[in-house]
């Protein structure tokens, strides 16, 4: 059981003690008096000069690709993963996946993120490090149909059995991850989202990530685009996760809604790869689930999703105009939307809710003067401004 008591940090716009007991907030009031009792099994963080604030959840990434960080930049997504990547990680063996696993999750830790939605090989490598780490995530279990019957029937086997392994109070849910509509045939993307539905998982997958794509598609599937395919062989709906989801039409935007499909935000790798830019003030209005994600370290080239949070909303401005996509909505698709769309209690500092929160060093000088803290944090800070992370009611930085 996790137990922790917070004094003195500032949370709208007042100081307040924070008690954690069993992992949630207990309690967030003034001058909190702790009983004897109570004094003995709590352990106490001094939060002054500290802001507390919900931690991230980084919709979309893939951990390991830190080892590929600062390699093939500055060239298109296809040329960069034929000639590139592929190639790249087939050489790669499990220590390296282990190792690579242990640097993005050391980084995402220190820049204020407890969760993450997972798409890559060896799951089992990463799942090592998340456990060590006390961290949050989602563990896609990924494929392409170049891997093969036989390792496809084996993700299915692991799934099954993980799903059975996994506990109630487990940090770790799962997906199944087809990688791409032109990557995955028809019948293993039906197959996929079939066990699934199953097994109550997550079903992950990139679309509509380029114009190319799209055009291939409509090409190969009588004009459908990727959504609409989606849509056709029944795998949207709300336990869906959309990474990128870049060039949609109105018509997809209305089928993403109505099926209350996931869409992940990607706008750092997005701009990066020159992929285009998610419609996503148009999304926002339709009524559609947007999160944000920070992609692998190979197309970002790191996984702050302060960050992201700051491209998202500059991005936003340059299509739609100074007024939209503000920092207050980028930072609740960063923390509290994220959380929600995984189905995890967290992403906000209330009492009831999971015990997952970031303090900020308010003597740090991108946070100076604090006219509005929120657009501080996404508008000026760095990763510098974290001093404390917590994860499940734990202090795991």
């Amino acid at each position: 059981m996790n137990n922790l008591f917070i004094k003195n940090t500032f949370l709208n716009g007042q100081n307040v003690d924070v008690l954690i007991k069993n992992n949630r907030f207990e309690k967030i009031e003034k001058n909190i008096n702790l009983s004897s009792e109570e004094s003995a099994t709590i352990d106490v963080l001094d939060g002054k000069d500290t802001a507390i604030l919900p931690t991230y959840f980084n919709g979309h990434t893939h951990a390991a690709m830190t080892c590929l960080r600062g390699y093939a930049d500055d060239m298109e997504l296809f040329k960069w993963l034929n000639e590139y990547i592929w190639p790249y990680e087939a050489k790669m063996t499990d220590e390296d996946i282990y190792l690579a696993s242990q640097t993005a999750i050391n980084e995402m830790i220190r820049t204020g993120t407890t969760f993450f939605s997972d798409m890559y090989w060896s799951p089992a490598e990463t799942m090592k490090v998340i456990r060590q780490a006390g961290l949050r995530a989602c563990v896609g279990l990924t494929f392409l149909d170049v891997t093969g019957e036989k390792t496809i029937q084996q993700l299915y086997d692991f799934a099954r059995e993980q799903k059975e392994l996994q506990t109630a109070d487990s940090l770790i849910q799962f997906s199944l991850a087809p990688h791409a509509i032109y990557t995955v045939c028809e019948k293993n993307l039906i197959e996929s989202k079939e066990l699934a539905r199953k097994l109550g998982m997550k079903y992950h997958i990139h679309v509509s990530e380029t114009a190319q794509e799209v055009a291939d598609c409509k090409m190969n599937h009588g004009g459908l685009t990727p959504v609409q395919y989606l849509d056709e062989l029944g795998v949207l709906d709300e336990n869906t996760i959309c990474a990128h989801m870049v060039h949609l039409s109105d018509k997809d935007i209305e089928i993403v809604r109505d099926r209350k499909v996931v869409s992940v935000h990607n706008p750092c790798s997005n701009m990066k790869l020159s992929s285009g830019a998610m419609r996503v003030q148009d999304m926002i209005d339709a009524g559609c689930r947007v999160i944000l994600g920070t992609d692998g370290a190979s197309s970002n080239n790191n996984l702050c999703m302060r960050e992201e949070m700051k491209f998202a909303a500059l991005m936003a401005k340059l299509q739609y105009g100074p007024e939209s996509v503000s920092a207050q909505t980028v930072f609740d698709m960063a923390t509290r939307a994220g959380a929600m769309a995984f189905g995890i209690d967290a992403g906000r500092i209330e009492v009831g809710a999971l015990a997952d929160a970031q303090l900020v060093d308010l003597n740090n000088v991108l946070l100076q003067p604090m006219h509005n803290l929120i657009s501080n944090m996404v508008y000026s800070a760095d990763s510098s401004v974290v001093k404390h992370v917590i994860c499940n009611g734990k202090l795991i930085y």
